[in-house]
């Protein structure tokens, strides 16, 4: 039987490696894209098992090859109940920072979102949630370090940028379905689908009204199931559209409860693989302790760029805090709630 389970594991992390497929997307993207909610889709925002939950992840990418691509992200969820029915809703906040190459290319985004999740069942935990993100975007760049031929036959940088800043409004809509498994509560699954930039923001140094940023479709989906009392499970997918190109990004992880109790066990670590296919395999190591959760993860290059790199890509690290408040109605006292 134990033989059994650990095919039934290696089989489900090798398909979900075989899910990947296709080439970049445009946007910023992180492989630990599992804790970031908020830039996958608006409407992830609250579906966790607690009231709040603040996330960290920074990324480190391509020292080998140039100045590295240094990325950080922080989103805050805020889950409540709203009225006397099973419906709740989620207040968030995203923070991205990316900074880029020898010209310092440097975007900052603030964003605020906010997400109905619609009971539709009084038995089951069964929600359909609509959610909505925007903000403020800057890009800008340190025009001093810029170097273009005109720069040396005396011509300075040889371009008639006016700024070498700008800022913008981005928005994003998305909508998900989230419910348990066979009405276990620690056995759930979702699936959700995002549309980015939906207003076309102007994306350009030079003020030019035809130059705008391409939305972005985002189609995602998990499911977390047992395996036993002391194991479970979780696989994760993206697949993301955007300007002609795409990106797809999947994988598995295998959760050990570790100490007496099941229910509560004193730690829990996670191991797994994850693929963006035709740019990296990402193997991930998970550590929960109470409510605080620690991610480490690595890009292993197989893109054609590995001739330069020798196969190093990016490293990455997260940070998590999923917890309940001591208040009345804590979704923690709730029979139905949305969760993963």
């Amino acid at each position: 039987m134990q033989f059994l389970k650990i095919k039934n594991i290696i089989f489900i992390l090798l398909t979900a490696l075989m899910l990947c497929s296709t080439t970049f997307a445009q946007d910023v993207h992180f492989s630990q894209f599992f804790e970031t909610p908020l830039l996958r889709n608006p409407s992830l925002a609250g579906i966790y098992t607690g009231d709040v939950r603040v996330q960290a992840v920074y990324r480190d990418q391509w020292n080998s090859v140039t100045n590295a691509y240094r990325t950080g992200s922080i989103n805050a969820e805020y889950k409540m109940p709203v009225g006397k029915s099973n419906d709740f809703m989620t207040g968030g906040l995203q923070i991205l920072y990316d900074r880029a190459g020898t010209i310092g290319w440097t975007t900052t985004q603030l964003m605020p979102a906010l997400n109905y999740h619609k009971s539709l069942s009084n038995d089951q935990n069964r929600y359909l949630s609509l959610g909505f993100m925007g903000g403020i975007v800057q890009q800008y760049f340190d025009r001093s370090k810029m170097t273009t031929n005109s720069t040396y036959d005396g011509l300075g940088d040889g371009e008639s940028l006016t700024q070498a800043r700008f800022t913008y409004a981005d928005g994003s809509v998305g909508m998900s379905y989230n419910s348990s498994i066979n009405d276990n509560p620690n056995s759930n699954y979702f699936i959700g689908v995002a549309y980015h930039h939906f207003n076309h923001p102007k994306n350009s140094f030079y003020e030019n009204a035809n130059i705008k940023l391409p939305s972005k479709w985002v189609f995602s989906g998990g499911f977390k199931f047992e395996v036993t009392e002391y194991s479970y499970i979780t696989v994760q997918a993206d697949q993301s559209f955007q300007n002609g190109s795409s990106e797809s990004v999947a994988g598995a992880m295998y959760g050990l409860k570790i100490g007496p109790d099941p229910e509560k066990p004193d730690y829990m670590i996670h191991g797994g693989l994850f693929c963006r296919w035709n740019d990296a395999l990402i193997p991930v190591v998970k550590l929960d302790y109470s409510s605080f959760s620690v991610v480490f993860s690595y890009d292993v290059n197989i893109s054609p760029l590995k001739t330069s790199t020798f196969g190093r890509g990016g490293f990455e690290m997260s940070v998590s805090y999923i917890g309940f408040l001591n208040r009345y109605k804590s979704s923690q006292n709730s029979t139905l709630c949305p969760r993963f």
